[in-house]
């Protein structure tokens, strides 16, 4: 019988980075999602993982920025409330369908188990940290601009990253 494990929201965090101008990042983070993993043991070898992020949460610290992200040039937040990301297995590398703007792609993410501890209330938790690499026009979001110098104003390669803790359920 598989364990099911619940996100722990108030130790997790999802961020990120874009290349802006082509001369610096500019970080984001969503701030509200949620996932659960179903695993076979305490291994994850053969887990399945599900996670949902809200569009309309994404924050850059920039409100007219985030907004824009919001909008039917980006994420279309409106229409496309969620991003889900789907697997069946969990290792050093996780693969599993991306869905952005009602676009799913496969993606692979890096992955780096931080193990299993039990809280000081009793509750089992294990941590997961995640890193990768997407290309942005693949879910749709094409929206740039040209810059006068050359170039343009928001690179195509997005990286993402996260910290997930999760509690084992009874």
């Amino acid at each position: 019988m598989a364990t099911k494990w619940n996100l722990d929201p108030t130790h997790s965090e999802i961020t990120f980075k874009v290349k802006h101008m082509m001369i610096s990042n500019v970080k984001g983070s969503f701030r509200i999602f949620n996932a659960e993993i179903e695993a076979e043991d305490d291994s994850f070898a053969n887990a399945k993982t599900t996670a949902t992020i809200q569009t309309d949460s994404v924050f850059t610290n920039n409100t007219d920025r985030d907004n824009h992200l919001k909008s039917g040039e980006f994420f279309n937040a409106e229409e496309y409330p969620s991003i889900t990301f789907e697997s069946q297995a969990l290792n050093d590398k996780v693969t599993g369908n991306l869905t952005v703007n009602g676009i799913t792609k496969p993606i692979t993410l890096d992955v780096d188990f931080g193990g299993i501890n039990v809280d000081p209330w009793g509750n089992t938790k294990a941590g997961f940290s995640f890193e990768g690499k997407i290309n942005r026009k693949d879910f749709g979001l094409n929206w740039n601009a040209a810059l006068e110098a050359g170039g343009v104003m928001v690179s195509d390669e997005v990286k993402i990253a996260g910290e997930l803790q999760f509690v084992k359920q009874a």
